[in-house]
């Protein structure tokens, strides 16, 4: 059990999930095995033996467990009680080790390369995630390489021990005295939108619930009724034959909607690689549908999963979410003429993350009510790196999804925006992304989680800096360069505080115009998810700004 020494005579046994798509495996592999054996020279330069607990396939030539189903059948062969590294490289569906994981009984220690090449980090945070969610104890530790004076410390105390302890003094229960007299006028306003929330009721619209094994991402019904919230369980072919409604004549208007607004788009002919315009509009008509979806079953928030079934059938959904998250958004009308949700975003939980809709909704109702616009989205957590330029000096997050991020978060806006198509290992029947970089400005960012059969929110401070167009190439080139990107600072949080204490594979973000209110929305957000019943934590510096981190003049 973790808190135990692992005995010097136990070798110990590594696992490695991996994704469903066998494109995406082989593709990936070789960053994977690159990444194992850097972990086993770390545990041997400490004396101890690491032993695959499953062999590399030479049919489909990878070493991921792929499934759920081989997940089981390779755990009936490890010994619940021998100790065990999950080491990940890649995006990973927890689902395919979580039965195992429920049942083993040893120390477990989750662990993944610190790269932005394959989201190897964001598949460790989903892990962690659904372990904490899971009740399933575990350390976690991740690296570049495994040789750093952090990364050794930490498994030489794993082998000592049979747990690691992180810094968490970034963390503090939020309680009624947190944020004093100055913010006590938005404390009330917080509690009295939460209260409102409980007694009206709200309905999350769910397309075909659990996406990518990302089972931290589902919200027991319980919990979400204990608020005020119900979902309604929609079926993705319900959407896919809602779009084969929408007239050709319509996606055309939302097109010319789009490129009026100076929007661009990379178009080629080959279906298989490139961008069409075929593919542009058939992502319209999934907008335009979703958005009658939405008003005719009364959701106040919608997620697609999109990734599983869709895929197969249609062209992703990143470019129907982008535009669902932002106010100013080509208008779909209803059978009377007027415009459905004239004037609202029609919030949408990218990869349907439960956890990110009832972040995004209270959001909604929190911006709203200062009077702020209230485009928001989740990002994936997906690598960081040391910056030296334009008057920043020190670790700067790309923050980056396929989906979901609304032009209106962008440097130039919809002018700013570019569709690039899908990456096809991921995609096959491609698809526009909404693509650009995140404006300078201050946000609030929080994340949502089940803990202890509980609903828990980390909420904090941070800012989006400028980069240089260079180092923005450089990390697009060094993650996926067809999806839309931030440069995140968080305040008060470090890289490794962040990694130890965030619980998901997300980050919910929205913009403030200035950093006092950024602090107001911060707290009246704090105060309505406490009013909902949700532990807040409050991580990191509260009172900082970006000021501090990038001048002005630097930002324009």
């Amino acid at each position: 059990m973790p808190g135990k020494p692992i005995p010097k005579n136990r070798d110990i046994i590594l696992v490695a999930s991996g994704d469903s798509r066998l494109p995406a495996n082989r593709v990936c592999w070789p960053a994977q095995a690159a990444l194992e054996e850097a972990v086993t020279r770390a545990f041997a330069a400490l004396g101890r033996r690491v032993v695959r607990g499953h062999p590399v396939d030479a049919a489909t030539r990878h070493g991921f467990i792929d499934g759920q189903a081989r997940g089981i059948e390779v755990f009936r062969s490890i010994d619940p009680d021998a100790p065990l590294v999950v080491a990940e490289a890649v995006w990973q569906y927890t689902s395919h080790v979580l039965p195992g994981l429920t049942r083993h009984r040893g120390p477990i220690l989750t662990l993944a390369n610190w790269s932005g090449q394959w989201p190897g980090l964001v598949g460790l945070l989903n892990l962690n995630g659904s372990l904490t969610k899971a009740g399933i104890r575990y350390s976690s530790i991740w690296s570049e390489d495994f040789s750093d004076d952090f990364a050794r410390e930490a498994i030489a105390q794993w082998l000592k021990t049979g747990a690691i302890r992180h810094d968490r003094s970034h963390v503090r229960a939020v309680t009624a005295r947190t944020f004093g007299a100055r913010f006590a006028a938005d404390v009330r306003r917080g509690a009295a939108l939460g209260a409102a929330l409980r007694r009206d009721q709200a309905i999350l619209g769910v397309f075909d619930e659990g996406c990518m094994g990302m089972y931290n991402a589902i919200v027991p019904d319980h919990l979400l009724h204990a608020m005020g919230l119900f979902k309604e369980r929609l079926s993705q072919s319900a959407l896919f034959a809602a779009m084969q409604r929408v007239p050709n004549e319509t996606a055309q208007e939302h097109y010319a909607w789009l490129r009026q607004r100076g929007m661009r788009f990379t178009l080629g002919t080959d279906e298989a690689t490139e961008l069409t315009e075929r593919q542009v509009l058939e992502g319209l008509k999934m907008y335009h549908a979703a958005v009658e979806l939405a008003h005719g079953f009364g959701c106040a928030a919608i997620g697609i999963q999109y990734q599983q079934g869709l895929k197969d059938t249609c062209v992703a959904s990143d470019l129907a979410e982008g535009l669902l998250n932002n106010p100013d958004r080509p208008p779909v009308r209803g059978a009377n003429g007027l415009h459905l949700f004239a004037g609202r975003a029609v919030t949408h939980f990218n990869e349907v993350d439960e956890c990110a809709g009832v972040d995004g909704l209270i959001t909604d109702r929190v911006w709203r009510d200062l009077g702020l616009d209230p485009s928001n989205t989740l990002h994936d957590v997906r690598w960081g790196a040391p910056v030296s330029e334009r008057g920043v000096d020190e670790l700067v997050w790309v923050f980056e999804i396929s989906g979901a991020a609304p032009a209106s978060h962008f440097i130039g806006g919809y002018a700013g925006a570019v569709g690039e198509r899908q990456p096809p290992m991921y995609f096959p029947l491609g698809g526009s992304t909404l693509k650009g970089v995140s404006k300078p400005g201050e946000i609030v960012w929080s994340r949502i989680y089940v803990e202890d059969d509980a609903l828990h929110m980390d909420i904090g401070r941070g800012g989006v800096v400028r980069l240089s167009d260079e180092e923005t190439r450089r990390r697009w080139a060094a993650t996926t360069s067809q999806w839309p990107i931030m440069h995140a600072v968080l305040y008060g949080v470090s890289r490794d505080q962040l990694m130890t204490k965030h619980q998901a594979n997300h980050i919910q973000v929205a913009y403030a115009p200035t950093a006092a209110l950024a602090r107001r929305a911060l707290v009246r957000k704090a105060s309505m998810a406490r009013a909902l019943g949700i532990a807040v934590n409050l991580c990191g510096d509260l009172e900082d700004s970006l000021d501090r981190h990038q001048a002005p003049k630097l930002r324009g």
